[in-house]
């Protein structure tokens, strides 16, 4: 089998951001007239008020402290609470296209490659713009690469199991070099009224080029040692959305149709599964926890994340170890694991074991050990 790395990744960051203070100043305005307008029922006990939302309690709850944003008036708009974006004709990119291929073409750049170095790419992320044609055949369209492109989903590890997809194919010398881009508007997903997870997602895109590791042009790359996914079905983490929702019947409320979780339930059961499984992953390669220098892990939550390096290192894993961008970027699922290798992968030296490590519904993790060449 021919040995495989990643030699270069990209990232797209929109232009605007929103703080917690201008979320929750949003998200209460509308709380407030909520309860005004239902103040009869909330008397009567037939209808629960919406509870305030604050700073304190997001950061207590995630460690967020913002998130980037494809829209930042419509989300703070308290009548809208969603993004809006402009409608595009059918022979215009996309909005989640346009955003992975400046994910792509900055992977590419770190890399030295071009587009017609490329044979296959893969859209991997949660949330689809439309069922079809393929997100990944109009981006290697656009991007002028060749080859084949195909989407896949599997919610937040989306961007690990694309991973693992693209080096079987260049392990296996079907294609020369692939291209795995993780495109997320997370926040046209996202309950913005309800308190619980009103403060969880913001918007990016990724990009990692995979290519043989002894044709590289790069410096530093990182070989892939190994790969693992792992699923588990639970509802625990769900959205409804989807082409027959118009044909059922009774019909789902709109809240139905946008992301929902039982926190306290994936926190309880995410956890121990994930810790397991990179633990059985690093001795399955031969590497000891205790010598891997950094864990690039999902940026879902910052307990979770602490929790979860603690139990794979066996000691409270210092700030460099396991480097956190959700206080910045948010919850961007699939994303987000690749956002904190982008950002903290320079300063390891030739040799350094790193892992990349992302979870979410499903359940569905997954994991790549790398050593920096």
């Amino acid at each position: 089998m021919i040995k495989v790395c990643i030699s270069g990744s990209g990232l797209f960051t929109p232009s605007e951001s929103i703080s917690n203070d201008e979320l929750v100043a949003a998200y209460n305005t509308y709380a407030e007239h909520h309860n005004a307008e239902n103040a009869t029922a909330i008397a009567a006990g037939a209808m629960e008020p919406l509870p305030m939302s604050s700073t304190e309690f997001i950061v207590k709850a995630s460690g967020i402290k913002a998130r980037y944003t494809v829209d930042k008036a419509g989300v703070l708009d308290p009548k809208v609470m969603r993004p809006q974006i402009r409608k595009r004709a059918d022979d215009e990119p996309c909005l989640l296209v346009e955003m992975g291929l400046a994910a792509a073409r900055e992977a590419l750049q770190r890399a030295g490659r071009e587009p017609k170095d490329v044979d296959a790419v893969l859209v991997a992320c949660s949330n689809m713009q439309r069922a079809y044609p393929a997100m990944a055949v109009e981006l290697q369209h656009y991007l002028g690469a060749g080859g084949y492109g195909y989407d896949m989903n599997v919610a937040c590890a989306s961007a690990v199991f694309g991973v693992k997809a693209a080096v079987d194919a260049v392990a296996r010398g079907t294609v020369r070099a692939a291209l795995v881009v993780s495109p997320e508007i997370c926040t046209g997903h996202l309950n913005f009224r309800n308190r619980d997870c009103h403060f969880i997602f913001g918007d990016a895109a990724t990009a990692l080029l995979i290519e043989p590791a002894d044709r590289v042009q790069a410096k530093g790359c990182f070989e892939v040692l190994g790969t693992r996914t792992l699923t588990h079905f639970s509802s625990n983490i769900r959205n409804n959305f989807g082409f027959l929702n118009a044909s059922e019947r009774p019909q789902r409320s709109w809240d139905d149709l946008l992301f929902r979780q039982e926190g306290r339930k994936v926190f309880k059961e995410v956890v121990p599964m994930v810790s397991e499984m990179l633990v059985h992953h690093l001795d399955e390669v031969g590497v000891p926890p205790d010598s891997v220098k950094r864990f690039w892990l999902h940026q879902a939550n910052l307990g979770m994340n602490q929790l979860i390096s603690k139990r794979v290192l066996g000691r409270d894993p210092g700030p460099e170890e396991a480097p956190v961008i959700l206080d910045e970027y948010a919850n961007t699922s699939s994303a987000g694991s690749v956002i904190a290798f982008h950002k903290h992968h320079q300063d390891l030296a030739a040799g350094d074991v790193g892992v990349l490590c992302a979870f979410g519904a499903g359940y569905s993790a997954g994991s790549v050990v790398l050593r920096r060449m």
